[in-house]
């Protein structure tokens, strides 16, 4: 389990550019690992609607956003009028996890979920 670091979980439901099998096995296991997060529907229309609800996640340390793309992300979180500051992402106090491009595998073990592999042995077999 994670240190009580933050999850902001993004079903991407109106893009569908990330699949679906990776978002429902990541879905299942957060919720089966009992740890605390909060799911939205999808963060593009909540950037589309200027949602003020991603000005506090924006600045909350230790957040981690499993989503897509993290140039995506942080460019999402900006046009909402809520942008992160690049420094907590260089320093890690915020994680961006890209469920686009790495398994649920990755994804859970990077959040400390049981049953989740090592993401640098991933890595390696994806090459």
């Amino acid at each position: 389990m994670s240190q009580t670091r933050p999850i902001l979980y993004c079903r991407c439901a109106y893009a569908k550019v990330v699949p679906e099998d990776v978002k429902d096995q990541v879905l299942e296991r957060l919720l089966d690992s009992g740890e605390p997060f909060e799911s939205v529907s999808d963060l593009c229309e909540m950037s589309a609607r200027k949602d003020p609800g991603l000005i506090p996640l924006s600045k909350q340390e230790g957040l981690r956003i499993v989503a897509c793309y993290p140039r995506a992300v942080k460019w999402l979180f900006s046009a909402a009028g809520a942008p992160i500051d690049p420094s907590s992402i260089q320093a890690g106090r915020i994680e961006i996890l890209n469920m686009r491009s790495d398994s649920s595998d990755a994804i859970c073990s990077k959040l400390g979920i049981p049953g989740g592999s090592d993401p640098e042995s991933d890595a390696l077999q994806r090459d």
